[in-house]
């Protein structure tokens, strides 16, 4: 799109807020969008964000694997050999015995394809790395409202009464929606953030609540209990609109603030105090992000808030539910149907009719319906040797997952594994074929915003060397696997195909996409007369504090916990290829209270060694306003050697909460 003949605009491709950036084609110069979502804003990442595109460790031609070493091969050779490998395995194995790991980065368009793949391939085993942040979200929103998604546009912050953010810190993790809080704060909202440590965001809030990590539900059900006690909560709302409040109050009576506070470490007058601002407010926010989820507590930790929600009827037009996404296109990921027990727009696989709708569209009579293997089960598979063969399209796992040295172990046992990635990541250098696509500006196709916004992203430049867009290399896969359907010959053709499936696009255009602030599906406020459940009405859910997988003893006294940082992006490999970006944090560090650095005769900028017991990493340390007990890690380097892998109900893994120890280097 050429605004003035000049410059064109490109979906930002860091985190799922969504920003849009204008890119002059000639000089290369990025430009903040003044519309929607971002009104003329950016982080530095943002700013920065052509810098990895033009790095020197680009791939450019498709590599096979020989002895140790890649050797060049061309595209048809290598589509032909990984198309027969795969049908080799299937004739062999079963289609069970292959799985695909789609990708948060690349558009709604290669997603979709990726995931029709495999399931006329004959296997569900397709899921994204949403399993690994907002799944237990996802699960909790389902099971609550009926739609896994966040309810209200990033418009309606600006006008409630106060904001509640939790396990979430947006100064860092998304810049520019910080403008939305604080628009909303200047009109006298309150800001209350609960985390495991003094955060940047904290330095706006009214109300900072520090707590002990792994026990949130605790702190949820103590405001619940204030707020039920003391007749806050929003009594004809209840009513009318949920069911299941009678076993919310008598489940959270004994969570009173006083033993809260012996749980979570938070004062009870604060946790009271924090309890009747947020209720007596009248409209109100809930925003969260993976301090709330990565436990083996998500889905609970999610029901509790959603429970806070219901109970103040903070929902449609008097406030909304934000599980803040990680990722440009996480959100576009899992409606496109990259997720195991999903079907695009998060339809389950038991839903007969529209099983048998999509199967029409791609012209077969039915599809496999035995839910697939999330992200985080395939690792045990593979060990086990049930599946053979993966295909990774813009994935690291090797790097994001929990106990990754159990995951790079996996990785080595396959009989074949394709990684199509526009840098030879970790996770590539284990595979047996490597492809080179392109990167977001140098191809089109749509993305989805946390907001459910669907919007266009241009093509700015041409791919390096042979690298071409990750929706022609699965078009070819498509084919060369005898699959139909699977003849595009523009990424437009695929637009089309998936706007057919679902109702709400009905009537909408690729051209209104393209020349619009994109289309917010299904509509810019949910739930505001009833819930996407049988009966129209919210379920609210009594929970019960589960406690970390693991406890801190004599040998492993600390909890770890890991963090995202402003200057890096997931598991490190696009943001420490920017050099800009890299001047602002160049190598990894370990936060840590200035009592247990006393205790440990530990200082500013000390070599510690930090252990699970999982492995251990040698990292600086650098004081902070950490709770003592609890030592902090930024997730993009190698935080991952240390992470506990025990997961939740929705498949999320604890990466919130391991017994660790350190020591100091001399």
């Amino acid at each position: 799109m050429f605004i003035g003949g000049r410059v064109i605009k490109v979906v930002c491709p860091y985190c799922g807020f969504g920003c849009n950036i204008l890119i002059d084609p000639k000089t290369l110069k990025i430009i903040p969008y003044k519309g929607e979502p971002n009104r003329g804003k950016l982080c530095p990442k943002g700013l920065h964000a052509l810098e990895f595109v033009f790095s020197k460790d680009r791939l450019m031609y498709p590599l096979k694997k020989v002895g140790e070493d890649f050797v060049r091969i061309s595209w048809d050779k290598a589509i032909e050999e990984i198309s027969s490998r795969l049908l080799e395995i299937r004739e062999n194995y079963g289609a069970d015995a292959v799985a695909f790991i789609a990708s948060s980065k690349v558009s709604n368009e290669e997603n979709y394809l990726l995931q029709k793949i495999a399931r006329l391939f004959g296997t569900n085993n397709i899921d994204n790395c949403a399993r690994l942040c907002h799944e237990a979200s996802v699960h909790a929103l389902k099971m609550t409202l009926g739609t896994g998604a966040q309810t209200n546009p990033y418009s309606d912050l600006e006008n409630v009464k106060a904001i509640l953010i939790w396990g979430y810190n947006p100064a860092e993790t998304h810049p520019v929606v910080m403008d939305y809080i604080l628009k909303a704060k200047k009109k006298g909202a309150k800001i209350i953030v609960v985390d495991v440590r003094e955060t940047t965001t904290m330095k706006l809030a009214d109300y900072k609540v520090i707590i002990k990590p792994g026990t949130d539900t605790t702190l949820a059900n103590a405001m619940m209990n204030v707020i039920i006690s003391e007749g806050l909560y929003d009594k004809d709302f209840v009513k009318t609109r949920t069911t299941g409040f009678s076993e919310v109050k008598m489940g959270v009576k004994k969570y009173t603030p006083e033993y809260a506070e012996k749980v979570t470490g938070v004062d009870s007058r604060l946790i009271r105090e924090v309890a009747r601002v947020f209720a007596k407010a009248g409209s109100g926010a809930i925003m969260w992000g993976m301090g709330l989820t990565q436990h083996v507590s998500g889905v609970e930790n999610v029901l509790a808030i959603i429970d806070i929600a219901l109970l103040l009827g903070y929902i449609g037009d008097r406030g909304g539910l934000y599980p803040m996404r990680g990722q440009n296109n996480v959100q576009g990921a899992a409606y496109m149907g990259a997720l195991s027990e999903f079907l695009p727009g998060y339809i389950p696989l038991s839903d007969e009719n529209f099983r048998k709708r999509v199967a029409r569209l791609w012209g077969v009579e039915d599809l496999p319906t035995e839910r697939g293997l999330y992200l985080t089960e395939l690792w045990d598979a593979i060990l086990e040797g049930d599946v053979k063969a993966l295909y990774i399209v813009g994935e690291n796992p090797a790097v994001s997952e929990a106990n990754v040295l159990k995951v790079r172990k996996a990785l080595t046992k396959l009989d074949l594994l394709v990684v199509q990635d526009i840098f030879l990541t970790r996770t590539a250098r284990f595979a047996h074929y490597v492809l080179p696509a392109a990167a977001f500006c140098e191809k089109e196709g749509s993305y989805m915003n946390s907001e459910r916004r669907i919007q266009w992203s241009f093509k700015v430049c041409d791919p390096p060397g042979e690298a071409k867009p990750d929706w022609v290399i699965l078009s070819e896969l498509g084919k060369a696997l005898g699959l139909s359907g699977f003849n595009y010959s523009k990424v437009e053709e695929i637009t089309e195909e998936y706007f057919k499936m679902f109702p709400e696009l009905e009537g909408r255009s690729i051209e209104e996409l393209k020349n619009s602030e994109g289309i917010i599906i299904p509509y810019r406020r949910l739930h505001t007369i009833q819930f996407s459940t049988p009966d129209g009405k919210a379920r609210m859910y009594a929970v019960e504090q589960i406690m970390p997988w693991e406890t801190p003893n004599g040998e492993y006294p600390l909890i770890l916990t890991t963090v995202r940082v402003i200057s890096h992006y997931n598991t490190g490999e696009i943001t420490l290829r920017s050099p800009s970006l890299v001047k602002l944090m160049s190598e990894p560090v370990v936060y840590i209270s200035r009592e247990d650095a006393k205790k440990y005769g530990i200082k500013d900028g000390d070599l510690v060694k930090v252990e699970t017991k999982r492995g251990s990493l040698t990292l600086k340390a650098k004081i902070a306003n950490v709770k003592e007990g609890v030592i902090v890690v930024p997730s993009h380097f190698d935080a991952n050697v240390l992470t506990n892998d025990a997961l939740n109900k929705a498949g999320t893994p604890e990466l919130k909460f391991s017994a660790a120890r350190i020591v100091k280097l001399h």
